[in-house]
């Protein structure tokens, strides 16, 4: 082991940076030039999406289903190994990996239930089969050090909350120094997995969908890094989303606390959870496109050279609008309270809130109106009324609270000559990072347009 440490740079690649061999190659070859001491990698594209098409199949039809997935996974990971020249052992490796993934889906077909132990426990599959196809990648790249295939589920520890875990920081550190040591004084390389972690016990749990961010940020968090590289489809964060804006620009430099808001309120570009622990840290974040590596990307620090008023736009889409009315809320105390307390006990997140005299308004996804008792709870003391298909749309940059006239400039924006665009609910105060309001879904798009051509040009 070498006496001297060195610049340790931890990098992410998502599912479409692992989508065949030929993009895995390329991955390696963005990780071996960066100088990268850990990788962590995603599934490979697409198979996150079979793996809960297995356990809705095994729960509900019959084996010969199943295996049709099981043997069209294996066929294509397989298929990846053997292009990348795999040594026997990694591909036995993978095919006992695959073995257990079988045993774990007959159980679940027998019961016709999936525990969501057993749901993590298939989940998981995706990155402990894409992992060793980027270990063969990078072996062949490197020949001054040693490329080890890593569980990081050794280092990653959580709470018994399958399905979305949360991880214990102290322990994470306390693994990193131990199990990750080589990786400070460049003797070895470490390709490892996103998404997953274990608890006190060993069983494997998940940090809920999109953590593989997450799990690269805890990793770098962990280990003191001074650099966290997450590699994507897209050559860094942009102004808004392009599908939707032709005139959306890449953004060159950014703050955590501007990157935190954009994945909050709908950025595809980060997981939400992901800046949190290199935040804490103090780890810049570089985001850039294993595509095109030499694009510029974006950089995401503590403070930013350049801090405009409006930094970027972005929605949140399949949103509801509970509006709770009741003259038993006028000049009573504990009315909040009883609404948030309903919320927590169904684990139910609020996204913005307003409030009036008699009148509570608040915001929350969609999929939420499935959960009836929620809704009868909360009719129980006040009128309730639903209003669907809405986005909340978010105006991102600095100083937006304490900015004279951006509110009138703002509503102007969004009427134009040929039609106007009606907002539901606005949210305005509570950060100086962020306003936020209520549309129809099918103004969303117009609106952003409007907003970014007045504010971003």
């Amino acid at each position: 082991m070498s006496a001297e440490k060195t610049k340790v740079t931890v990098a992410k690649f998502g599912g479409s940076s692992m989508k065949d061999a030929t993009a895995i190659r390329r991955s390696a070859k963005v990780a071996f030039d960066h100088k990268a001491n850990i990788v962590v990698v995603s599934a490979t594209y697409g198979t996150t999406n079979l793996l809960i098409k297995l356990i809705d199949l095994a729960v509900t039809g019959p084996w010969a289903g199943c295996q049709e997935i099981l043997s069209d996974l294996e066929d294509r990971h397989l298929k990846i190994a053997n292009e990348l020249e795999g040594t026997p052992q990694i591909i036995d490796e993978i095919g006992e990996v695959f073995r257990e993934l079988e045993t774990i889906t007959k159980g679940v077909n027998l019961l016709k239930d999936c525990s969501p132990k057993a749901t993590d426990g298939i989940l998981s599959v995706g990155e402990r089969i894409s992992s060793p196809l980027m270990t063969m990648a990078l072996k062949e790249l490197y020949t001054d050090k040693e490329v080890e295939l890593f569980d990081i589920r050794k280092v990653i520890k959580t709470d018994d909350q399958f399905g979305s875990a949360t991880p214990d920081f102290n322990q994470i550190k306390t693994n990193s120094d131990k199990f990750l040591i080589g990786a400070k004084y460049g003797d070895v390389v470490y390709v490892t997995q996103g998404f997953i972690g274990s608890n006190e016990n060993g069983s494997t749990t998940t940090l809920g969908r999109g953590g593989s961010d997450y799990s690269a940020s805890l990793i770098a968090e962990g280990m003191g890094a001074d650099l966290l590289e997450i590699w994507t489809d897209v050559a860094g964060i942009a102004t808004t989303d392009p599908r939707v804006c032709d005139s959306a620009r890449p953004i060159n430099e950014i703050t955590f606390q501007e990157a935190a808001e954009m994945a909050t309120m709908g950025a595809k570009i980060l997981h939400p959870t992901t800046l949190t622990p290199v935040k804490r840290a103090g780890i810049p974040v570089f985001v850039g496109s294993s595509l095109e590596p030499d694009a510029p990307g974006t950089w995401i620090k503590k403070t930013s050279e350049e801090a405009p008023l409006v930094r970027a736009l972005a929605t949140r889409s399949d949103q509801s609008l509970l509006t709770l009315s009741t003259p038993d809320m006028l000049q009573q105390h504990g009315f909040l309270f009883k609404i948030f307390e309903i919320f927590n006990r169904h684990q139910i997140s609020v996204d913005s809130i307003t409030t009036s005299e008699i009148s509570v308004a608040l915001t929350i996804d969609d999929s939420t109106l499935l959960n009836k008792k929620l809704l009868t709870e909360l009719e129980n003391f006040a009128s309730v009324t639903v209003e669907e298909d809405l986005t909340l749309v978010s105006v991102i940059g600095n100083h937006i609270n304490h900015t004279a006239g951006i509110a009138q400039k703002l509503f102007n924006a969004l009427q134009g000559d040929d039609s106007k665009i009606n907002v539901r609910m606005i949210c305005h105060g509570a950060s100086k990072h962020n306003f936020c309001f209520l549309v129809h879904e099918d103004d969303a798009t117009m609106a952003v347009r409007r907003l970014h051509k007045e504010f971003i040009g």
